[in-house]
Parts: C-alpha cells; structure tokens; sequence
C-alpha cells in the first residue's frame, strides 16, 4: 500500500538549512486572494457536484458573485491601506468576465497565478492531454490580459490528478500551492523542472474560519495575529512563511472588514516582515535554498 504521496521528502522543522529573506526579515508574508469564475451550471464531473442544490443553484451561485460585484472592492480598499500586494489565485475565465476586476489588480502591482479556468470545472477524471490544455491556457490567459508570466499553481477547487505537479513543473511554473504540509517552501518531486511549494495555509483561509469553523470576526482577527506572533517569533532561527488566503465573498462582507483590516494592520507595523508575493517567495527560495533543502531532505520510511 502505498504509504505517502511521494512528492517531497522529509526534513523535520528544527533541523534545516537556515532561510535568510530579504532585508533581515523574520516572516515571509502573503496574501492570497482568491479572485474565482463561477458557472451556474456547469458540465457535470462524475466524482463531484458543481453545486449543493439542484440547477440553476441561483443561491449558491449568487453567494459567490457577490465578490466579484461589492466583496472585492473593499478588500483592495483594505489592502491598499495597509500597503499590501495580493497574489491573486485567478479563475482565468475572469480575464473575459470581469476585466474591471483584473485591471484593478494589475494596476495595483498584484501577481497573478493560476487556479484553473472556473472554479466549478474540476481536474480529477482529466487526461493528461486535457489537463495540459487547462495550463496552458491559464499560461496564455494571463500573458495576454495582465503581461505577467504565470509562475504559480493553485488547482481549481483543490483538485488535482496524478499528473497535475509534474505537468505544472514541465510547463515552466515555479512553485504551487496545493501542499498544505509546511510553514516554509520546500522542494517538490517532479520528472522535470525545480518545483517549490509555497505555504498557503488552510487554517488561516477564510472559507475554513468563516465557513467550517464558524468563527466570529474578532476571533478571525485573533487568529491572525496569533498565528503571525509565533512564526515572527520562531523566524529568529530560521525565515517562515505567513499566509493569508481570501475569498472576496467571505472576507468582503461589511461586518468582517474591519477585523481584515486589523489584522493587517498588525502585521504589517512589525519591522522584520517582507510584504512579498508569492512569485518573489519562490525566486527567493530556489535560488538561494532549494538545492539545500533537498540535499538535506530523506525519503519518508527511511532511516538516517
């Protein structure tokens, strides 16, 4: 039975290679959000519904394009207040659906990376041939509306393939988002290409605290802080990674904005934090760590 998934190798937290990140900092930190396409009603994947209620889930749906409509709006308020860059995990069907909403981040300094096409069309049951297609457009969508060349993965719904790391990797990216195991970047196995992942925390998203945990705001706030308290502090020894991913539709909402706010507004008056973006986290790490990392890694199930 196989064991682990086998795409990094083991390599305990208080025994690495030292991470050092621009200008002394302790805290790599990010914010991530998840700028998404949704279609009311999609083709059908056989191993997952699109939808919780029967088509057109109008509700569900609307839900949702309050994010694009008000939600992201205030969330680059917030952000631009606090000096923070996002790195957008882009649906890239929003280039033609709401270039309004692309404009405002280019024009804003954001990076873009990939989550897909929509984010209700799924990667599991796709050919290699298909998935392939769906990179590569993400790749030619995001040249042609923003400029930027496509650096980051984050599968659309969290969905993945067997092929879908090595195909990122073969296709020029540089780092990916969908391993939740870290609070540093790290190596990933791939056939071909150097693949970094970036943390990108699920405790920390929005759709955990709001939508699963059913956390008050002030709490959110709370939890933010906290969890930066302790990677700032254990960045002493070694640089960590802070992430915060969004959904404009949950973090939007009038009555949650201030407890954002707040907490970026903590963060950020901290003076060993790198206001990065995903992309400059991962140039940092490959060029100056990674080969180090995977020297020093073993295979799980492997003694010293």
């Amino acid at each position: 039975m196989k064991r682990d998934p086998a795409l990094y190798d083991y390599l305990p937290y208080n025994n690495r290679p030292k991470i050092e990140w621009p200008g002394g900092a302790r805290v790599a930190f990010w914010v991530a959000p998840n700028i998404e396409f949704y279609e009311l009603n999609p083709p059908k994947n056989p191993a997952r519904s699109a939808w919780a209620r029967p088509a057109p889930d109008v509700l569900n749906y609307s839900y949702r394009d309050y994010g694009n409509r008000a939600g992201f709006w205030r969330m680059l308020e917030a952000m631009k207040r606090c000096n923070v860059r996002g790195s957008v995990s882009l649906n890239v069907a929003m280039c033609e659906h709401h270039p309004e909403v692309i404009a405002a981040c280019a024009d804003n300094g954001w990076e873009f990376y990939s989550h897909g096409t929509n984010n209700t069309r799924y990667l599991m049951g796709m050919s290699e041939a298909q998935e392939r297609e769906v990179i590569q457009d993400s790749i030619d969508t995001i040249r042609k509306h923003t400029g930027q060349r496509l650096d980051g993965w984050l599968a659309p719904a969290l969905t993945y393939t067997d092929n879908t790391l090595n195909l990122v990797a073969e296709m020029g990216l540089t780092y990916v988002c969908d391993l939740f195991h870290d609070d540093q970047p790290g190596p990933v196995k791939v056939k071909q290409g150097r693949l970094t992942s970036v943390p990108y925390s699920l405790e920390m998203n929005d759709t955990i605290a709001y939508n699963v945990n059913l956390v008050q705001p002030r709490r959110y706030a709370d939890i933010l802080k906290r969890q930066f308290d302790r990677l700032y502090e254990e960045g002493t020894d070694s640089g960590t990674v802070m992430c915060i991913p969004l959904h404009p539709y949950l973090v939007g909402m009038p009555y949650r904005m201030a407890a954002f706010e707040e907490a970026l507004s903590y963060i950020t008056s901290h003076d060993k934090v790198w206001l990065a973006t995903g992309r400059e986290i991962a140039a940092h790490f490959n060029e100056h760590y990674f080969d180090a990392f995977a020297k020093a890694a073993q295979p799980v199930g492997e003694a010293p």
